[in-house]
């Protein structure tokens, strides 16, 4: 089953079809069996591609046997997914990787705990202006997230590409000196869901977007003048839960699913230039 969710720019869900408490009505889930008779549902909330796509895969070919059944809850920001969890509307979600769970568990007190990386989507940089990133001119305007964690990920991406230098961890666009960023490139900061809108903006001339939205956007990394390497990467996005929920037998079930051998078969075919690449 899969449901999609109407979201306001900042997050805030305006049609939520989900229930109050729990997200599906399995009753102990923690000392429940699981019965391909009578599967139990686990509601999960996820970005549209790839990680809702992947989903729908395991519910079709893999849940049934395993007796799981997936309410799926497609959800466009990156917000809303912690925030339903955190209240109980959502058993799980996927959609994020360590320093984004990181930063959102200091930053809001969420108690969560979450698996191994399933699978990474790079950050690359597009432009609509140029054909080539040496042609990217001194004062350039690039548009970049607002996040911390995809900022200092999207700068590194540029750094590779030779446009900024010595980006640490911490680095942020305001905090860049003349050093760091010899081209006077000016940045726009705006929401990792617009910077696609940002991308057809005529005063834009390089984009660094999210690999979710590079899918949605109908995009690929084939045309991109920058990619990030997968390499030794640590944004390998993985199912999280409440802390509470660690032993829902569950979610334990849809953890090895996502790790199994057909799911990884299923993403390199899906994704076979590397959009989408299996971290396992």
């Amino acid at each position: 089953m899969r449901k999609s969710l109407t979201l306001l720019a900042t997050g805030i869900v305006t049609a939520l079809a989900l229930t109050a408490c729990g997200g599906s009505s399995a009753p102990s889930s923690e000392t429940q069996t699981l019965d391909p008779a009578k599967p139990a549902t686990l509601s999960v909330g996820a970005s549209p591609v790839p990680q809702a796509k992947i989903l729908e895969f395991i519910n079709q070919d893999l849940a049934p046997k395993a007796g799981l059944k997936l309410d799926i809850k497609e959800i466009e920001d990156y917000q809303t997914p912690n925030t339903a969890l955190s209240d109980g509307s959502l058993d799980t979600n996927y959609y994020q990787h360590q320093p984004w769970f990181d930063d959102q568990v200091k930053t809001k007190g969420y108690d969560f705990g979450h698996g191994a990386g399933v699978h990474i989507e790079p950050y690359a940089a597009f432009s609509e202006k140029v054909k080539d990133i040496s042609e990217i001119k001194d004062g350039a305007k690039v548009a970049i997230t607002n996040d911390p964690s995809n900022q200092v990920r999207a700068l590194k991406v540029l750094e590779k590409a030779g446009l900024v230098k010595d980006i640490k961890d911490d680095s942020s666009v305001i905090a860049l000196t003349d050093a760091q960023n010899p081209k006077k490139l000016k940045f726009s900061e705006n929401q990792p869901e617009l910077l696609i809108n940002d991308l057809k903006d005529p005063s834009v001339d390089l984009a660094l977007i999210n690999g979710n939205f590079i899918l949605k956007a109908g995009l690929s990394t084939d045309n991109a003048l920058a990619v990030e390497s997968t390499d030794n990467n640590p944004y390998a996005n993985f199912l999280a839960w409440r802390t509470e929920s660690k032993d829902d037998p569950r979610i334990k079930k849809l953890d090895e699913l996502l790790h199994s051998p057909e799911v990884k078969a299923f993403i390199e075919k899906e994704w076979p230039n590397g959009d989408v690449t299996p971290a396992f």
